[in-house]
């Protein structure tokens, strides 16, 4: 289930748009089909959607869901993803209101909402409650490498810590593959992914022995019918509480991986006593865990996707100069600049390496 254009959305977002757990409903603004005629968030009532966010969507920022249904709309997205996955009272209070107003709801949050007795008695027919993060049916099996059967090209982004634009990236490169006729195929992985596109699994509510066997499920699925996957990254291998990684690059078996980045970034975030390495060593990280030592076919960082959200624009074109300085691979900011130079190097029309052709044009 997504999201769809015939859908009038008010985006559930306290303290997400100037905080850190607004991900999810600034992805679905800058990505999403649907129609956003509302964005609730109490910190920002009344400011400038566009100019606090840089996405070209002049919806009104609202302070709470009664003032969101002056606009109109038949959908509650949940776009927040606060600490341990549960709303505040406030906010669920908020989510309860709208339900009784008649808006359906789209959580992707842990906490599920479908199951709730007190949301159950307040649908009206026509209603519908979707949580996103549920274990697809028909699980059981543990990955075993078949993805590399598979004749199309298999990308999946990795990055150097959680948060910092996989999956924007991977749009960004599905839209600009397709754009050329490619029959490229974008796959999601985490809630805000499947809101927008559908199609995929919600990794991190699958039980973990079984999540390499529903990424390769799932790759297995689409690779016969497209000639290119980009597969939706998930956490880091340099993160400390992240195990989502690993199982997408045995499930997946890819045959080139794109390196995402946020422009000077230092160390993991909130734990300032883990560093980011240089990326040349996290490119020797990734590459040499993809093949396992050899164990599986070889695999390249053939690209990496700057965020440089955070700088302006000469700042953003200096910090790419230097990232392809630092590891001779073609750099952009995919959002930013366009992601056709990613598209160059994932489909192998440029070379990688110490290669000037890799400049941004």
């Amino acid at each position: 289930m997504r999201l769809t254009d015939n859908q009038r959305v008010a985006i559930l977002l306290h303290e997400g748009i100037r905080g850190s757990h607004g991900k999810t409903g600034l992805t679905l603004l800058r990505y999403g089909e649907a129609t956003i005629v509302a964005v609730i968030d109490q910190q920002c009532a009344g400011e400038s959607l566009s100019e606090l966010t840089g996405i070209p969507c002049n919806a009104p920022i609202v302070d709470s869901v009664a003032s969101a249904l002056t606009y109109q709309p038949d959908v509650l997205a949940i776009g927040i993803a606060p600490s341990g996955g549960v709303l505040p009272d406030a906010w669920w209070q908020e989510v309860k209101q709208g339900v009784a107003a008649g808006l359906s709801v789209f959580n992707g949050l842990h906490t599920p909402m479908a199951s709730d007795p007190e949301l159950r008695s307040l649908l009206k027919s026509g209603q519908h409650i979707w949580d996103i993060r549920q274990e697809p049916s028909g699980l059981g099996i543990i990955g075993s490498g078949q993805g590399r059967s598979l004749s199309c090209k298999r990308i999946l982004t990795v990055g150097t810590d959680m948060s910092v634009g996989k999956m924007s990236a991977s749009i960004e490169l599905h839209r600009a593959a397709c754009r050329r006729g490619i029959r490229s195929k974008f796959l999601a992985t985490g809630q805000a992914g499947l809101m927008i596109a559908g199609d995929g699994i919600p990794l991190d509510a699958i039980r973990v022995d079984f999540a390499a066997g529903a990424v390769e499920q799932m790759v297995m699925g689409f690779g016969n019918d497209h000639d290119l996957l980009i597969v939706e990254g998930q956490g880091s291998l340099l993160h400390p509480g992240s195990t989502a990684t690993l199982p997408l690059i045995r499930g997946t078996q890819p045959t080139g991986l794109v390196l995402i980045h946020r422009a000077g970034q230092k160390h993991i975030r909130n734990y300032d006593y883990v560093p980011i390495p240089p990326l040349p060593d996290v490119i020797r990280l990734y590459e040499m865990v993809a093949s396992a030592g050899g164990a599986f076919a070889s695999v390249q960082v053939v690209a990496i996707a700057l965020n440089t959200g955070h700088l302006d624009d000469g700042a953003a074109r200096q910090a790419i100069e230097q990232v392809k300085a630092e590891t001779g691979l073609p750099c952009t900011d995919a959002v930013r600049f366009g992601a056709d130079l990613l598209v160059d190097a994932v489909m192998g029309e440029r070379k990688v390496g110490n290669n000037p052709n890799g400049m941004l044009t």
